[in-house]
C-alpha cells in the first residue's frame, strides 16, 4: 500500500508539471515566462531610401579626399558645393567613439568600420538634413549623410544608419533629423543584440592599462594638460639619438605629422631596444616630463617585459619597414605658419613648428648666411648652427658634429655661402624653433 501511495503521488506531480507546461505562454512577447525570442535583425540601413527627387542639399562624392574616423570623413566633391573642392563631413545622427583624440573603446573598430565601407564603395552620395549645406558646432564641418553602393545594380545604403545598426555609435540627435525613426529604431536593435559599444565586452582594439591612450596630435596639441601623466600612443620611429628616438604619426585632419621625444635611457635591452629601431612603428607606453634645460617635454620611463610581451605597460612593435616622412615645408610656414586646431569644440590656431616638433621635414633652397660653431669640451664641439635664408625669411639648421667619408671632421667651409636642402628634425632651443641635422648625407649641397 506505501509503495502505492508513493506512485501515485509521484504521478500526480508529473501531471501538474506537464500540466502547467501546456498552459504557460511561450511567447516572450506577452510579458510571461517562456523561452526568449532571438532578437530583431533588420537591415535598418536598406529600409532608407536615397530619394534623387527630394529637396535635400545632395551631390555625388568624386572621391574620398581623407578618412578621419568613425563620423568625419573628408570628401571631394564639385567646387559648386565646396569652393576648395574638400568637403570635411561630420555624420548626422551619430557620435563613434574617439580614434583621433583620446582613444576610446570601439573607436578604432569604428573607424576601421567607415574606411572599410566606403573604400569599396562604387559610387558614394552625401545629403543634407534640408535644403542647405549646414555646419556643425565647430564651423568646420558639414553635417551630412552619407549613402554608398558597391555596384552599379545595387540600391545605395545608408552609412549613418548602418553604423548605427552595428552598434558601433551613440544616439546624437538621432530622432530629430530626416530619417530620425529608422536611426532610432537601429540604435534600439544594437542595443536588444548587445553589439560592440552596448555588449558590456571589452574591445579587442583596445589597450586596457594605467596609460591614457591617445593620438601623437592629441598629445602634442594639448601636452601641458599631460605633464606627469602616463600615456600611451602609436607612431613610426624616425631616428636615434643617444639613449632617445624620435617618433611621429601623420593626421590626415591637419595634413601634417605629430611627434614626440622619447628619452629610454639605460633601462631597455635586448627585444626592448629593438622595438626602437629606426623604421619600425611602436606603440609607446610612457610618462609625459617637461625637460627644464631645454624647456620641451618628453615622454620617459619605458618597460619592456620580456615574459609578458603583450602586457599593455610594455612598448611593443607593431610593425616594420617604414621611413621617416621628411614632410616637405616652406620656410614661411615653419617661422610664420598656423594651424586649426579642434578643441572642445571650439578651434584655435597654434604655430606650425610647436605642433611639428620632433617630426622629420625637408626644406630646399636654404641660403648659408652665417655659421657658429660651438666650441666645447663636451661631445657637441665642432657642431655647427647654419643660419639661413628663404625668400627673406631665417631659418636656422643646427647640425650635429659631422665627418666627411673619410672620416674627417666637417667645418664652417664645407658649407659657407652655399644653397642647400636639409632633411631634419623640428627641434627647440633657446626660444626659437630649428632644423637639426643627425647626418651629413641629409645636406644637400647645390653645385
Amino acid at each position: 500500500m506505501r509503495a502505492l501511495n508513493r506512485w501515485l503521488c509521484v504521478l500526480s506531480v508529473l501531471v501538474m508539471v506537464l500540466g502547467c507546461m501546456a498552459g504557460c505562454d511561450q511567447n516572450p512577447s506577452s510579458g510571461e515566462q517562456g523561452t526568449e525570442a532571438p532578437a530583431q535583425n533588420i537591415d535598418f540601413a536598406a529600409e532608407v531610401k536615397l530619394d534623387m527627387e527630394s529637396n535635400t542639399a545632395k551631390v555625388k562624392v568624386n572621391s574620398i579626399h581623407a578618412f578621419i574616423d568613425g563620423d568625419t570623413t573628408h570628401f571631394e566633391v564639385p567646387t559648386s558645393v565646396a569652393e576648395n573642392g574638400i568637403l570635411k563631413a561630420r555624420y548626422l545622427a551619430i557620435n563613434t567613439p574617439e580614434s583621433t583624440g583620446k582613444i576610446e573603446e570601439y573607436g578604432k573598430t569604428a573607424a576601421a568600420f567607415t574606411k572599410e565601407k566606403l573604400s569599396g564603395a562604387s559610387s558614394i552620395y552625401i545629403e543634407s538634413d534640408d535644403a542647405n549645406w549646414n555646419l556643425d558646432s565647430t564651423g568646420g564641418r558639414h553635417l551630412v549623410w552619407v549613402w554608398y553602393r558597391n555596384s552599379e545594380d545595387e540600391e545605395y545604403r545608408n552609412l549613418n544608419i548602418e553604423i548605427l545598426q552595428n552598434g558601433l555609435a551613440i544616439a546624437s540627435n538621432s530622432a530629430q533629423n530626416r530619417y530620425g525613426e529608422k536611426a532610432t529604431a537601429a540604435i534600439a536593435q544594437a542595443k536588444a543584440q548587445k553589439l560592440n559599444v552596448y555588449s558590456g565586452k571589452k574591445d579587442p582594439n583596445f589597450y586596457y592599462g594605467e596609460a591614457v591612450e591617445l593620438t601623437l596630435k592629441e598629445l602634442r596639441t594639448n601636452i601641458e594638460a599631460y605633464n606627469g601623466v602616463k600615456v600611451a600612443f602609436n607612431g613610426v620611429i624616425t631616428a636615434n639619438e643617444g639613449q632617445a628616438v624620435y617618433i611621429e604619426d601623420y593626421d590626415a585632419e591637419t595634413n601634417m605629422y605629430y611627434g614626440m621625444y622619447i628619452y629610454y635611457g639605460y633601462g631597455l635591452s635586448g627585444e626592448g631596444l629593438d622595438i626602437l629601431s629606426v623604421g619600425n612603428e611602436a606603440r609607446i607606453v610612457g610618462t609625459v616630463q617637461y625637460y627644464e634645460v631645454g624647456g620641451t617635454y618628453q615622454v620617459s620611463g619605458l618597460t619592456y617585459r620580456q615574459m609578458k610581451p603583450n602586457d599593455p605597460g610594455n612598448i611593443q612593435k607593431l610593425s616594420d619597414g617604414h621611413s621617416p616622412a621628411y614632410f616637405p615645408t616652406e620656410a614661411d610656414t615653419f617661422i610664420n605658419g598656423k594651424v586649426e586646431i579642434e578643441r572642445e569644440d571650439e578651434i584655435v590656431a597654434m604655430d606650425y613648428a610647436q605642433l611639428a616638433q620632433s617630426t622629420s621635414i625637408e626644406m630646399k633652397n636654404l641660403v648659408v648666411k652665417s655659421i657658429y660653431t660651438t666650441v666645447s669640451d663636451t661631445n657637441s664641439n665642432g657642431a655647427m648652427t647654419l643660419t639661413c635664408e628663404v625668400n627673406g625669411v631665417t631659418v636656422d639648421v643646427r647640425t650635429v658634429v659631422l665627418y666627411d667619408e673619410n672620416g674627417a671632421l666637417v667645418t664652417e667651409e664645407y658649407f659657407a655661402g652655399k644653397t642647400i636642402d636639409v632633411k631634419g628634425l623640428v627641434d627647440y632651443f633657446s626660444g626659437s624653433y630649428q632644423i637639426k641635422v643627425l647626418s651629413l648625407a641629409n645636406i644637400t649641397i647645390h653645385e
